[in-house]
C-alpha cells in the first residue's frame, strides 16, 4: 500500500496540474475529498486561527501544529501537504520537524524563509533570512526524510522583501539544495508568475480564496496558471472564508428568529443531519462495530424495546 507521500510524488512525476484546496479540520478534509479533489493543504494561518483562535503571527507552535495536522491527514484517504511554517527553529529543528510530519503520514511540508516569529505571508512587515541559512534548512529536510517520496516545498517570501531577481536567485538555490516546488508568496501579478516559469522554476502558486479578489495575488483562471507552467495551485484562504461567511449568516438569522420570537427553518443554508452522517461515515463506524462487537452488545446497543 503506498503511502499518502508517495501518491502524491507520483502526481508531480506525471506531470499533474496539482490543485490542493486548503483545509483545516475533519470536515473541510473530508469535503475537498468528496469534491474529487486528489490532494489538499493546511496553512499554518488557518490552522493558527482554527485551533488558537490568533493571528497568524508565529504563536503557533511544533506539537499543535502536527498533531492538529496528522487527525486531519488520517481523517481522509487523499494525500495531505503541511504548512511547517519556518521549522520552528534553524536547520537542526527543520530536520527533526521534517521526520515527525512523515512520521503522521503527510505527503509533504512547506518550509519557509522568514524570520521568526513569522507572519503571515499576505501581511506587511515580513523579514526573511539569509539565503545560505534558508539552504541549509532545506538540505536538513531532504536529510531527514526516510522516502524521498515525501515532498520538500520551499516557500520565499522574498518578492515583498528583495524583489523579483532576489526571488529567482533563492528559488534556484532552493531547488538546488532539493526542494521539490518553489512557493513564492503573495506574487503581485501574472508578469511574476510567467517569468518566474520562464526562469525553469518548479512553480507552486497559493491562489487565495479561490473564487474571491485579494488586494495581493490577482483572481486568475486556474486553466491559466496550467497552461502557464505552473505545477500546483494551493487555496488556502477558500474553505475558511466560505465558513465563516455561512457561520456568520447562519448566526444572524438564529439571533433575528429569537429576537422576532419565531422558529426559521432554513435548509437552503444548512445541510442536514444524513448529510454530516454520511460526510463522516457513520456507515462505516456501524459496520465496524458489526464486525468487532460480540452479538449480545449489538443487541443489547441496537434492539431495544421502544417506550
Amino acid at each position: 500500500m503506498r503511502t499518502k507521500a508517495q501518491q502524491y510524488r507520483s502526481l508531480l512525476t506525471q506531470g499533474e496540474f496539482i490543485v490542493s484546496p486548503g483545509v483545516y479540520d475533519g470536515y473541510s478534509a473530508r469535503l475537498v475529498e468528496a469534491a474529487g479533489f486528489k490532494s489538499a493543504a493546511t496553512s499554518g494561518a488557518a490552522v493558527s486561527n482554527a485551533i488558537l483562535g490568533i493571528a497568524d503571527i508565529g504563536v503557533m507552535g511544533l506539537t499543535e501544529n502536527l498533531n492538529h495536522c496528522r487527525n486531519i491527514a488520517r481523517s481522509i484517504s487523499i494525500p495531505l501537504t503541511c504548512d511547517a511554517d519556518t521549522g520552528y527553529g534553524n536547520a537542526v529543528n527543520v530536520y527533526h520537524t521534517t521526520k515527525l510530519f512523515e512520521e503522521a503520514d503527510i505527503a509533504g511540508i512547506n518550509i519557509e524563509d522568514q524570520v521568526s516569529p513569522k507572519r503571515c505571508g499576505h501581511m506587511s512587515g515580513k523579514e526573511v533570512i539569509p539565503l545560505d541559512e534558508m539552504v541549509k534548512k532545506i538540505e536538513a529536510a531532504c536529510m531527514a526524510r526516510r522516502d524521498d517520496a515525501f515532498v520538500i516545498i520551499a516557500r520565499t517570501d522574498a518578492l515583498a522583501v528583495e524583489g523579483m531577481e532576489a526571488t529567482i536567485q533563492r528559488a534556484r538555490a532552493y531547488t538546488a539544495a532539493g526542494a521539490d516546488l518553489i512557493f513564492p508568496d503573495a506574487v503581485g501579478s501574472e508578469e511574476h508568475i510567467k517569468r518566474l516559469v520562464d526562469a525553469g522554476i518548479a512553480l507552486s502558486i497559493n491562489m487565495g480564496f479561490g473564487i474571491r479578489k485579494r488586494p495581493t495575488t490577482p483572481l486568475i483562471p486556474l486553466a491559466d496558471l496550467r497552461a502557464w507552467g505552473v505545477r500546483r495551485v494551493s487555496l488556502p484562504r477558500m474553505l475558511p472564508a466560505a465558513a465563516i461567511k455561512a457561520m456568520t449568516d447562519a448566526l444572524r438569522i438564529m439571533k433575528e428568529a429569537y429576537e422576532q420570537g419565531i422558529a426559521v427553518d432554513r435548509p437552503d443554508l444548512l445541510v442536514g443531519i444524513d448529510d454530516i452522517m454520511k460526510l463522516m461515515d457513520y456507515e462505516g463506524a456501524r459496520a465496524l462495530e458489526k464486525k468487532v462487537l460480540p452479538q449480545d452488545t449489538l443487541r443489547a446497543k441496537y434492539e431495544r424495546v421502544a417506550v
